[in-house]
């Protein structure tokens, strides 16, 4: 089972655009689907907060505390898709942010739930 951390966007979920949290992201790992190649389980849940500046060391710090190398990150689909999008970085740009920081391959987008 593939380990895995998920990374989504704290103002979005707070503010309740179409997400009342992390529950989507979870199902998708704990069901394989979405952009999840199978089952995976999550060791880490970062939320990030803007403007973005702790978002690196934040995900490296919980995966230090984790104890648990992840096989993968995932930027949560709403902050890959969300409307309007981040206005201090794209998704891309934090998602090679958080690979350089880390080492570990990150994907953007967790499910296509609706």
């Amino acid at each position: 089972m593939e380990k895995v951390v998920i990374v989504a966007c704290g103002s979005y979920m707070d503010s309740g655009y179409g997400c009342p949290g992390e529950w989507r992201c979870l199902k998708a790992a704990a069901m394989g689907d979405g952009h999840f190649e199978g089952p995976s389980q999550v060791i880490a849940f970062v939320k990030c907060e803007c403007p973005g500046r702790t978002l690196a060391p934040n995900t490296g710090m919980a995966i230090k505390l984790s104890e648990i190398k992840p096989d993968k990150i995932y930027m949560s689909s709403c902050m890959v898709n969300a409307k309007p999008g981040c206005p201090y970085a794209d998704a891309q740009e934090m998602a090679d942010i958080i690979e350089k920081k880390t080492g570990i391959k990150v994907i953007l987008g967790t499910h296509d739930y609706t």
